[in-house]
């Protein structure tokens, strides 16, 4: 048996193990990357290791810390109400609001998961306050931010065109922002539609309780300076290009110091199982990549005489990987794996890379990606071991279904 099989089934027994005894998958994924990674892979340490997210582990820890503070001191109970208010009471139309508001950032520049860090509190705490699902605001988060992922301008879009200008293949810019955003929006319409006929939205438009004067409304020295921490976390992070996670702390770190009875609450909310599953997950997939399991597979399928089958397939790595790993790295390795049988002509390049785009990002919904972990980690008061296994159905059910409808969308009219 192949190394690159074997690290795949290990895996496949992760799963197992987590699901049937209730194991921390994080711990269980670190052991296996000890396992793989030293006997079969002949790693050592570092080399295990450099698969270790230490860029996401800070942005976890600091933006839970950071709304931790928020919630200890009631600023998310006063952005909440102020929401409320400028929707003028119709609570069913705040699900969309951060859809668009995620979008609006992304499509100016901002990383997907510094949109989603920045946005997905304040959502996940509405949702709360008022009987949203969490799962219907955390993925109009995600897909929001998806949504508006491609346009020209952004982080996605620049690197994927520039990528496929590297390779010379024929593209669209403007075609593949607006098959993201088109895919994203339809997504969203149908999950925002099931989740309506359920009940599990608020259907009214009023009738939402206000705030006494010692609630929420009154801006208290404490949330004034939170407010003004969460400004400059946008400004920080969209204006200076500074990392999310280390300006998160930072700030927590200021306001803890003034306000150390808040600090005390709000570090036992840090959502350190959830730090301890996504950060051991993608230490096994740090392993993998290492190993050349992600780069085994395909090749193994761009080998394939078959150039439609060949595009379903790669569709559907990219979007399998991309749950558990970064999708920008998964699309600029599949990118110049599909250009073999791109320079032949049969498949058209825009349509594919478009089809790959595609199916590579909406799967951050999975609670093994960033955007996906950083929706687990911020909702409050809520069932998180319950809240995971939703995601992850709701991740597999996209992994299962978009690749294919992409495909069948972009690719088979241009072959």
């Amino acid at each position: 048996m192949s190394p690159e099989l074997v690290s795949i089934l290990v895996l496949v027994v992760v799963f197992v193990l987590a699901t049937t005894r209730s194991v921390n998958m994080g711990a269980l994924a670190f052991a296996a990357a000890f396992g793989v990674g030293t006997l079969v892979a002949d790693l050592d340490a570092d080399g295990i290791f450099a698969g270790f997210p230490g860029d996401l582990f800070v942005v976890l820890v600091g933006v839970t810390y950071l709304f931790a503070l928020a919630r200890a001191n009631g600023t998310t109970d006063w952005l909440v109400h102020a929401a409320v208010r400028l929707v003028r009471g119709r609570v069913a139309l705040i699900p969309w609001v951060m859809f668009a508001l995620t979008g609006a950032l992304t499509a100016i520049g901002a990383v997907s998961p510094a949109a989603v860090a920045i946005v997905a509190p304040v959502a996940l705490s509405f949702a709360t306050r008022y009987g949203i699902s969490p799962l219907l605001m955390g993925t109009m988060v995600v897909h929001g931010a998806q949504a508006g992922g491609f346009s020209p301008i952004s982080i996605y879009g620049s690197i994927v065109n520039g990528i496929v200008a590297r390779e010379k293949l024929p593209g669209s810019e403007i075609g593949l922002f607006l098959a993201s955003l088109v895919a994203n929006l339809v997504i969203a319409a149908v999950v925002f539609a099931v989740f309506r006929r359920r009940g599990r939205a608020v259907e009214a438009d009023g009738d939402v309780p206000e705030a006494g004067d010692d609630g929420p409304a009154r801006l208290s020295p404490a949330r004034i300076a939170t407010l003004v921490a969460l400004v400059a976390l946008v400004v920080a992070v969209l204006g200076f290009d500074l990392d999310a996670g280390l300006t998160a702390v930072t700030l927590a770190v200021l306001l803890s110091t003034v306000w150390p009875d808040d600090s005390r609450r709000a570090v036992t909310e840090i959502a350190w199982s959830t730090v301890l599953l996504i950060c051991g997950v993608l230490t096994y997939v740090g392993v993998l990549q290492e190993m050349g399991t992600i780069t085994w597979a395909g090749e193994g399928v761009g080998s394939i005489g078959v150039p439609l089958l060949a595009a379903l397939l790669l569709c559907y790595i990219g979007a399998l990987v991309s749950a558990f790993a970064s999708s920008v790295g998964i699309m600029g390795a599949l990118i110049p794996l599909a250009v073999p049988f791109l320079a032949r002509g049969e498949i058209g390049a825009a349509g594919m890379v478009a089809a790959l785009a595609v199916s590579a990002t909406v799967v951050d919904v999975s609670p093994f990606s960033t955007n996906g972990a950083l929706v687990l980690a911020a909702a409050p008061d809520v069932d998180r071991d319950r809240f995971f296994r939703q995601l992850m159905v709701y991740g597999g059910v996209v992994v299962a279904v978009v690749p294919a409808l992409a495909w069948l969308v972009l690719v088979v009219p241009n072959s």
